[in-house]
């Protein structure tokens, strides 16, 4: 395709000389003859710094700041260069499928836009879901290592997905994605909003600049026209919903206070709730094969999604009673020996922890055993705080490593435990650094009428340990570990 083509139809102006564009890339060793490089500035590396290797390689033309030094190619300057490099990039991958959903939030985007996926699939539609769990259509999961790949990973996903008969996707829609604007482009037929609490402060300077980045979505991305799914139960909903209204989208909103579908009542059962609704004037009740509040929350805004895109209601409302659980997100990964079940969660925030542990609640007929602790190199204002909810909602909390990164995992541990002074006080927190004996420990305790949840890690294959040059990553699965521990010592 020509350069000038991809100008005209990103509506950019262009002047010359032309050339044959044969893909994009922002790391200068996939560049081709024929390559759009988007050298940027990033936290560990700039790529101005290999704009010369890359036009050696033959990149025709190079997306980056104004004062960028560029020799032998085109150069395109902006000062926002990777908002400009999407436009350029977009019109190139094509065919992309015919819906496409966007999901943003602190917590909820990976199941919500699985669960998504899986009423998209029982409505008859070939659909897939990227995101944290990577890509998962109905017959394969690809990992791609990030909740929001970058924009020509991300496009080509989509073109390779549509060539494969792919026509309905729905996406995570990650606060560093929207900020580094790595899923512009395409038409996104409709954005939706879980929540905002705590977390990413390490990126962003604050809670405000955290919600401007996902407001994003709203503001930018989702096409004119098109709606937004707006959970309206957060302390953050309003705000979202006033962008939206700003922007002219159709709103539909969900929840206790919601209009598009109202939550009436949740009552708690065995393996499941019952969630009572209103849409349309209609009382339905959905028998939801999923614990916990957060999950209804995440699977009503799923629904949202599919009635604001054309969706038919009946065929929607039923097909939630068929949901199944997302991987790592209160995943029942054993059962003790004694028969206290073993939830693994991704829970890695104060907010998503409470949550997690209140879905297990009205499950307990004992003691709640918590494992969890916290990530390395990240938010370390978060960590107290995971302390107090732990302590305010477990009876037994054992805090372990996390993904300790480039920090001290110890240092960690303990301010962890300063947010939950008087509970380790009494003796009911207590330190088991090795997340495999921290693990195991907490199946032993389990009695009969106990549940343990493994909070932090979820789905993640490996946990992280140094920084830089000295990073490894060591084989490690908490459903694998829970399941290994529970087999010693009896369980199933």
């Amino acid at each position: 395709m020509k350069l000038s083509t991809l100008c005209a139809a990103a509506g950019i102006s262009f002047d010359g000389p032309d050339a044959n564009v044969t893909g994009f890339a922002i790391d200068h060793r996939k560049v081709a003859p024929g390559t759009v490089f988007g050298a940027f500035r990033g936290a560990r590396f700039n790529g101005e710094d290999f704009i010369a290797a890359a036009i050696e390689a033959g990149a025709v033309a190079v997306v980056a700041v104004p004062e960028a030094t560029v020799n032998g190619a085109l150069h395109f300057a902006d000062a926002e260069p990777r908002r400009l490099f999407a436009q350029l990039a977009a019109p190139f991958f094509t065919p992309v499928p015919e819906t496409l959903v966007a999901v943003t939030g602190t917590n909820g985007k990976t199941s919500t836009v699985e669960l998504t996926r899986q009423l998209w699939r029982m409505a008859g539609h070939r659909a897939a879901s990227i995101g944290t769990l990577g890509i998962t259509t109905s017959d394969e999961s690809v990992s791609t290592g990030l909740t929001t790949p970058d924009i020509a990973t991300f496009l080509a996903n989509l073109t390779g997905l549509a060539r494969e008969g792919v026509t309905h996707v729905a996406y995570e829609a990650s606060s560093h994605g929207l900020s580094q604007y790595r899923i512009e482009g395409p038409r996104v037929a409709a954005g939706a909003f879980t929540n905002l609490s705590r977390d990413h402060l390490d990126y962003h300077a604050t809670m405000e600049d955290y919600f401007a980045a996902k407001m994003r979505l709203f503001d930018e991305v989702v096409s004119d026209g098109g709606a937004a799914v707006i959970w309206a139960d957060d302390t953050w909903s309003g705000k979202a919903i006033a962008h939206a209204r700003s922007r002219g989208l159709k709103l539909f909103t969900v929840g206790e206070k919601g209009e598009g579908i109202k939550l009436l009542g949740r009552t708690p059962g065995g393996l499941g709730q019952k969630l009572e609704i209103e849409h349309a004037g209609k009382t339905r009740t959905i028998d939801l094969p999923l614990i916990g509040a957060y999950q209804a929350a995440n699977a009503l805004v799923a629904a949202g999604l599919l009635l604001a895109t054309g969706g038919d209601a009946d065929a929607t409302f039923d097909a939630m009673k068929r949901l199944v659980t997302v991987r790592g997100r209160l995943e029942r990964a054993a059962i003790s020996s004694v028969g206290a079940p073993i939830y693994v969660d991704y829970a890695h925030t104060p907010d998503a922890l409470e949550a997690a542990i209140a879905a297990l609640r009205p499950h307990v007929a004992g003691r709640l055993i918590v494992v969890f602790g916290a990530g390395g190199d990240r938010d370390r204002g978060k960590r107290p705080e995971m302390g107090r909810m732990a302590s305010e909602g477990a009876d037994i909390a054992i805090i372990t490593d996390d993904n300790p990164r480039g920090e001290d995992p110890a240092a960690i541990r303990t301010m962890v435990l300063d947010g939950m002074t008087a509970m380790a006080a009494e003796g009911w927190a207590r330190e088991v650094g090795d997340r495999r004996e921290a693990i195991g420990a907490a199946i032993a305790e389990a009695g009969e009428g106990d549940i343990v949840l493994i909070a932090g890690k979820g789905h993640e294959q490996g946990q992280i340990i140094g920084s830089g040059d000295n990073v490894r990553v060591l084989p490690f699965d908490d459903v694998t570990v829970a399941r290994e521990m529970a087999g010693t010592l009896g369980g199933k």
